[in-house]
């Protein structure tokens, strides 16, 4: 992808880095606790509905995100576009957390992929991590409602094409 974010697919090498970055406090606020998360994503890279990222600007690796195709699993996202895809992230380097790499990320990596042919985009954030919702919404996501995952209630955001 273009522009002032570089979106490389994660192998097993960057499975140190990850274990570091969930163990920060302010991954571990919302992603939970580490070794648990930290099995479901390195158990995710022979995923074949999930594609796992990690994101970098100007050559230095700083946060996650995995994009992955709506399946039983999160059923909690209601009746979606075929070929749907949803999105999770972190911003793992503490000091990437100010200036708007978020959104900025977020819109970079969206709209790649809507220009790839996805009808929508849709995030689950926790409804109280007002950052994360601050940050969908800055990138064009709109709220379409509070739901039931797996992992608890989540305010359903969507971005379409």
């Amino acid at each position: 992808m273009a522009g002032r974010y570089h979106f490389r697919p994660m192998t097993t090498a960057d499975l140190p880095l990850i274990k570091l970055w969930l163990a920060h406090p302010h991954v571990r606020e919302w992603w939970g606790d580490p070794a648990e998360q930290y099995a479901l994503v390195s158990g995710d890279l022979g995923e074949p509905a999930m594609d796992q990222f990690i994101v970098a600007a100007e050559g230095n690796d700083f946060g996650y995100l995995q994009c992955y195709d709506l399946t039983e699993w999160n059923c909690g996202l209601g009746v979606q576009p075929v070929g749907t895809r949803g999105i999770d992230l972190f911003i793992g380097e503490p000091d990437m957390m100010a200036g708007g790499h978020g959104s900025a990320l977020i819109r970079a990596f969206v709209e790649e992929r809507l220009a790839r042919g996805a009808p929508r985009i849709v995030a689950d954030p926790n409804p109280v991590n007002a950052r994360a919702v601050r940050a969908y919404a800055k990138a064009g996501f709109q709220e379409a409602g509070m739901v039931e995952t797996p992992d608890g209630p989540a305010l359903l955001m969507v971005r379409d094409k």
